[in-house]
């Protein structure tokens, strides 16, 4: 249960990140995750049932998430159209782009099809026949995502990282310094959209099929595991907030894997999860708005001053 906690916590931790890149970086509502992410999964498909090796498959559902996200930008910068709604345009024409690439079936079973995780399973099964095969998936997960997460804290130190963090303060600086905010936003948009995709193809690739509708509410799912960790962790430094990212991901994944496991005590049934997420994102919200957390440490701290108080009275007493 453990072991797949924390694989679904880092696939679904790559999503995030990208998910943070626009959300937060840019302060740009991108519904084309819901598209993008399904997207990966429908090329690693059609890549694989068409013999190439599992990374170049990998490989071209990260471009395709990058051409998913250009045409986002293009439909925003281009003619205009309000951030929510491009992104819901372009995650819309790609349910039947996906269907497309998939030769218009819904699903594609991996069951015959080898994978890089079917291969990683079988290795860590004839050389640690004692040990969860699983683990052997997870040890690659790690590793990846933790490189990846270190070329985007490198990339964030850049100047071209800095001004995509400037932009989404302050476009009127940017702008004032003769730089094109359509071109800083549309690399961010991509960028975010290439790791949805990606985030997919691993996904599909764990659950062994890959499916035109499991991108379905993906960002609102994204949304809540960003808000789970920026209330355990509080920082202005990117390296924490990407780091937070990854642990909100693992939480989310977590309470979502107990609710289905022991949810049956309160009549909760895998129909509520949106509800239980939807919920958890307003109490997280809610909480960050009215700065609990805060003052809840206020109230901590005057209670040990007083405590303190009192013992060094008593002492002298």
């Amino acid at each position: 249960m453990i072991s797949s906690i924390l694989i679904e916590g880092f696939i679904y931790g790559i999503m995030v990140l990208g998910v943070f890149s626009t959300f937060r970086v840019l302060n740009f509502c991108d519904m084309t995750v819901d598209g993008s992410f399904p997207l990966g999964a429908c090329v690693l498909a059609a890549c694989l049932s068409s013999g190439l090796p599992p990374f170049i498959a990998l490989l071209l559902a990260f471009c395709a998430g990058l051409f998913a996200g250009l045409i986002t930008t293009v439909i925003y910068t281009r003619f205009k159209i309000p951030d929510l709604l491009a992104g819901i345009l372009t995650m819309t024409m790609l349910y039947s782009v996906n269907l497309r690439i998939m030769s218009n079936k819904a699903n594609v079973s991996f069951l015959k099809i080898p994978t890089l995780f079917s291969r990683l399973d079988a290795f860590f099964y004839d050389h640690f026949p004692n040990l969860d095969s699983q683990w052997g998936i997870l040890i690659f997960l790690v590793i990846f995502v933790f490189i990846l997460k270190g070329l985007i804290d490198l990339f964030y130190h850049t100047d071209l990282g800095l001004t995509m963090g400037a932009l989404g303060a302050n476009p009127q600086l940017i702008i004032s310094q003769g730089v094109n905010p359509n071109v800083v936003r549309g690399i961010g948009i991509c960028v975010s959209n290439g790791l949805a995709a990606l985030a997919g193809a691993f996904a599909a690739m764990y659950n062994g099929f890959a499916d035109v509708g499991m991108g379905t509410g993906v960002v609102v799912s994204g949304l809540a595991s960003l808000m789970l960790g920026e209330f355990i962790l509080r920082s202005n430094k990117i390296t924490v907030q990407t780091t937070r990212v990854l642990i909100g991901s693992i939480i989310y994944r977590a309470l979502m894997m107990l609710a289905r496991s022991y949810g049956y005590k309160i009549h909760m049934t895998p129909n509520d999860l949106k509800l239980a997420t939807g919920l958890l994102i307003i109490l997280c919200l809610i909480i960050t708005r009215t700065d609990c957390v805060e003052r809840f440490k206020k109230w901590k701290s005057v209670r040990n001053k007083n405590n303190a108080q009192n013992s060094e009275d008593g002492g002298t007493k």
